[in-house]
């Protein structure tokens, strides 16, 4: 491995975890901020899942000697802004276990790829939309309450997309500290260097907890995030097995999940940074940068302490309107993609754009009926509309989709 290392594979491996705590890690913090977690939870939590993810990036880069970049369920964080302060934090802990465990049947079995294809594409795809939309949607509000800060750093995050695709959202960030900093708004954070690391719970398995949280984070990070992590890794020419990847990715899920990891897979974004041409121009050794990814994010992962005073130092809504533009790829891509499959499955079955209108429209309410979560129900409403749908559709209507 040092023969074959490289400072642009070393850099490409820095620049994937400074993306994914300017962006997704943000996320996680707002979650863990809307279920008034302690400050010693979510440093753990933190720690977890920038520890677990560690370990596998560096684990399967080794193994493989191919780029492999694991990193932490964004959807499933997002989905959690509504969904943890439901329920007691041991519950939500064995909530996770309950998916973990299923994730790992799933990936090591290779009935990953099986299952996903009974499930319309366009409901998936649009339950991933409706769960992401909302949180968007919060940061047009984050605006208007702070404009000079959130409205400057949505114009640079615009400038970054213009100019540096690749570190817009770093960009954005840079950004907003700046201005927060010239308007007062950071306050000095009182900073220990003490390594930390992740506590445990002992989780308890709730039915209501495991209906409301196992179920759409399951679907929403083997959908969301594992199946477009393979594909960016068979784009980019790679021969990504998902039995290994999956099946070990999910888990470090359940092994970290005690601690707070609500959801370890596959990344795809920051995978293309580390498995595209810039790590290097050999894709026999770009290996080296999901092995520096792994060893950037177990450095981060033991100051998560550190982390949490940095972030809690900051406005709450340069918070919120960095994570909205951060989330906003992910959310162009889910809707663009539910409306995409909707129209290629009309050719045969026109009820797909209803159904995937109705799972985006129960997902995207925030709509929680007898404590569980509208990603659940929006899962629901949608398989059904389509199996419903499908089953009225006259036959005259089928011939001529034909």
């Amino acid at each position: 491995m040092i023969a074959d290392a490289s400072f642009s594979a070393i850099a490409a491996g820095f620049i994937a975890v400074a993306v994914s705590y300017a962006g997704p890690m943000v996320v996680v913090l707002q979650a863990a901020q809307a279920a008034h977690l302690s400050a010693g939870l979510t440093a753990s939590w933190m720690s977890a899942i920038a520890l677990a993810s560690g370990i596998t990036c560096v684990v399967l880069s080794l193994v493989t000697r191919q780029p492999v970049v694991v990193a932490w369920s964004v959807p499933g964080a997002a989905l959690l802004l509504t969904a943890l302060g439901q329920y007691s934090y041991s519950d939500a802990l064995g909530a996770y276990i309950v998916a973990a465990v299923l994730a790992v049947v799933l990936g090591a079995t290779g009935w990953f790829g099986r299952l996903m294809d009974a499930v319309p594409r366009p409901v998936v795809a649009a339950v991933l939309a409706g769960v992401l939309l909302p949180f968007v949607l919060k940061a047009c509000g984050a605006v208007v309450q702070s404009p000079l800060v959130g409205g400057g750093l949505v114009l640079a995050f615009l400038a970054g997309r213009r100019f540096a695709p690749r570190y817009a959202v770093l960009v954005a960030l840079a950004a907003g500290v700046a201005l927060a900093l010239a308007t007062g708004g950071i306050a000095a954070p009182s900073l220990g260097w003490d390594l930390s690391g992740p506590v445990w719970t002992t989780p308890t398995f709730g039915l209501p907890a495991i209906v409301g949280i196992s179920v759409p984070l399951l679907v929403v990070t083997m959908a969301g995030q594992n199946a477009p992590g393979l594909a960016m890794m068979r784009q980019l020419g790679y021969d990504a097995g998902d039995r290994l990847m999956v099946g070990g990715a999910s888990l470090a899920w359940l092994v970290s999940a005690p601690f707070g990891s609500h959801g370890i897979n596959l990344a795809a974004i920051t995978a293309g940074i580390c498995a595209g041409r810039e790590a290097h121009h050999d894709p026999a050794r770009r290996y080296v940068a999901g092995v520096s990814c792994g060893a950037f994010y177990i450095l981060f992962g033991l100051f998560s302490t550190t982390a949490v005073a940095l972030v809690a130092a900051v406005p709450p809504a340069l918070l919120t309107v960095l994570a909205g533009v951060a989330l906003l790829a992910a959310t162009q891509g889910a809707i663009i993609d539910s409306v995409t499959h909707a129209r290629e499955d009309a050719r045969a079955a026109p009820h797909a754009v209803e159904a995937a209108v109705i799972t985006l429209a129960v997902t995207a309410s925030g709509v929680s009926a007898f404590g569980i979560v509208s990603a659940f129900w929006g899962i629901l409403a949608g398989a059904i509309a389509y199996a419903v749908l499908g089953m009225l559709r006259p036959r005259r209507d089928i011939h001529a989709a034909a």
